[in-house]
């Protein structure tokens, strides 16, 4: 009798479909991707596949990245309320306002947002490549950047350069509290603390190392500590203990007494779900062609510019 995990396998095979996990999700869903990444990441291993369907499990922006820059494939998602609360806070209309607002400004906009909004964008960054991004655009030129404030912020202070910094947030991040860190690393004598951008400056204060999922990975890789504290979503765990099974990871503290650290999202997809996806091919994600093709020049920008190429700035 088929399992419920030989049964996406078959369907894998059946529509030659290419099955992505970003790090937030359930560990089962991660162990049955082909491949598991930061949202970036995902959309850029898609590219380089010759499936002709692309199955993101995630939320639905990184689905929606994955067909620009893979406009040719069919995108499905499980779940199509799967959200985030960055594109929630940064509805088109007011994003596009808050940019003409600032004529002659850079908008730089966090990979964590709306095809809509990469659409309007002179560039894209993530939390890995963010610095090399502002530190590329002249001093002349006032940054505007956005959906996500908290990123905003500690670039600004890390690199000293000014910045316009719209005012949306990840609502799993900002639950981090500073106040149970400091008691947490008192407890933990020792413990490097591991940090992603989108906390609050207050919970960055006490990190040992600010920088991406894939950067806070990497940290437990390679750094010998036998205990780590770390501040960003628990999906991200399952990949650490089965790089580093010796060490105990724990996870930083909210505010309150509730566990909601974890994205609700994210957790939106299922097992089943996927199944039902790669079974029906939906849902579907589709995107606008004249969307595509603008919220692709921001997006190739960011690339070149994480190459080391140079650009030009309007």
């Amino acid at each position: 009798m088929k399992t419920l995990i030989d049964e996406i396998r078959s369907l894998k095979v059946e529509r030659n479909a290419l099955v992505l996990a970003h790090y937030y999700e359930d560990g089962a869903i991660q162990d049955l991707a082909d491949f598991v990444g930061d949202s970036l990441q995902l959309a850029q291993y898609s590219q380089k596949t010759n499936h002709a369907v692309v199955l993101m499990a995630g939320v639905v922006f990184m689905a929606e990245t994955v067909k620009i820059l893979s406009p040719d494939k069919t995108v499905i998602v499980p779940d199509p309320n799967a959200g985030c609360s960055l594109v929630t806070h940064s509805p088109i209309e007011k994003y596009k306002a808050w940019k003409a607002s600032h004529p002659g400004s850079v908008l730089v906009s966090y990979v964590n947002c709306s095809a809509e909004a990469k659409s309007i964008s002179d560039v894209i960054c993530t939390s890995a490549n963010a610095e090399a991004i502002i530190r590329s655009i002249p001093q002349s030129k006032t940054i505007l950047f956005g959906p996500d404030r908290n990123l905003g912020s500690y670039l600004q202070k890390k690199l000293n350069r000014p910045m316009e910094l719209w005012p949306g947030a990840c609502e799993v991040h900002v639950l981090f509290s500073a106040r149970k860190l400091y008691e947490l690393k008192k407890a933990h004598p020792g413990a490097p603390i591991l940090a992603h951008p989108e906390c609050l400056d207050a919970v960055l204060q006490y990190a040992d190392v600010v920088g991406s999922t894939s950067r806070l990975l990497t940290e437990v890789k390679q750094n010998p500590a036998k205990t780590f504290i770390v501040a960003t979503e628990p999906g991200i765990f399952h990949q650490m203990k089965k790089a580093r099974p010796d060490a105990e990871i724990v996870q930083a503290p909210a505010e309150g007494s509730c566990a909601c650290n974890e994205c609700p999202y994210m957790k939106m997809n299922t097992l089943e779900k996927i199944r039902a996806a790669l079974h029906d091919l939906s849902p579907e994600i589709s995107v606008a062609s004249q969307i595509i093709d603008r919220a692709r020049m921001p997006l190739e920008r960011m690339m070149k510019i994480t190459a080391g190429e140079s650009v030009q700035w309007h």
